[in-house]
């Protein structure tokens, strides 16, 4: 699944397992982290910085737990101007689940939204429907904390990321 590396924002990609070892394709992004969400995450390359988290790609599973976790790799990283390729096995799942969950905290858009625009520049991203309803009851219950959170962190997000997505989602130029 997957076609190599898509870039979603700025500093921020999703990809697969063969991605993640891919170190030409690694230095073109200038990627230095790796979120890994399966049942086997463990760090591949010396050089990398790694989140390891595991989890199965099935409706059961709880992705939720790792969101604020994952949150915090993905942004602190694209802080410093480094990359970050979140991935999992084929790249569509559970991998996508998590950055949908950045994407919703930093723009306040809803799951469908930032799937829809998360398809936009990789066509296979499909979480399984486990997923997709965490990915609501998240956005019904607990995606205004986490902006709060997000914000108290963060203070100013120095990135145009509500634009970036919207341009994604066409309602933008």
């Amino acid at each position: 699944m997957g076609n190599g590396i898509n870039k979603v924002l700025p500093d921020l990609y999703l990809g697969n397992f063969k991605d993640a070892r891919d170190r030409e394709q690694l230095a073109r992004n200038n990627i230095t982290h790796i979120l890994s969400v399966h049942e086997c995450a463990a760090p591949m390359l010396p050089e990398m910085t790694y989140l390891c988290l595991t989890a199965t790609d099935i409706p059961s599973q709880d992705l939720t737990q790792h969101f604020k976790e994952s949150i915090t790799f993905m942004h602190e990283c694209r802080l410093k101007g480094e990359g970050c390729l979140v991935h999992c096995l084929a790249g569509v799942s559970r991998s996508v689940t998590l950055v949908i969950a950045y994407i919703m905290t930093l723009t306040g858009l809803g799951w469908q939204d930032a799937l829809n625009a998360v398809r936009v520049v990789r066509p296979c991203a499909n979480p399984n429907l486990g997923f997709q309803r965490q990915l609501q009851e998240f956005e019904d219950t607990q995606a205004e904390e986490f902006r709060e959170w997000f914000q108290m962190t963060y203070k100013d997000n120095p990135f145009n990321d509500t634009a970036e997505i919207l341009k994604l989602l066409g309602r933008l130029p």
